[in-house]
């Protein structure tokens, strides 16, 4: 049975693979709001990272105490090889979904 993703999941989702590597709540918080213009607050970005770490879309890793964290840890997230095909398949719905859709149709709402 397919896991779907929420419209969250999507966009945290591709927020990680595009920050490659350096993806860590506050970074995704971040990174969302360059792209969207949207605050969004901790508990919008933890819950879906939570959700996208049991499909197994993510993975979470622990990364080294620091001084300046307090000597707490840093985690950090990465996307799985099973959250790349369910993204793919996301995409290819999406695809579909929107074919035969032009921008003029939409603004005139034809």
């Amino acid at each position: 049975m397919p896991k779907f993703m929420t419209r969250n999941e999507e966009i945290i989702l591709l927020t990680i693979l595009k920050l490659k590597g350096n993806a860590y709540g506050v970074s995704v918080r971040r990174q969302i709001y360059q792209d969207m213009r949207d605050k969004w607050s901790f508990a919008s970005i933890y819950q879906p990272l939570d959700n996208l770490v049991r499909k197994n879309y993510i993975r979470r890793i622990k990364g080294d105490p620091t001084a300046r964290r307090g000597g707490k840890s840093k985690f950090y997230y990465e996307v799985t090889p099973e959250g790349r095909q369910a993204f793919l398949k996301l995409k290819k719905a999406h695809e579909q979904i929107w074919s035969g859709f032009s921008k003029k149709s939409l603004e005139k709402g034809k």
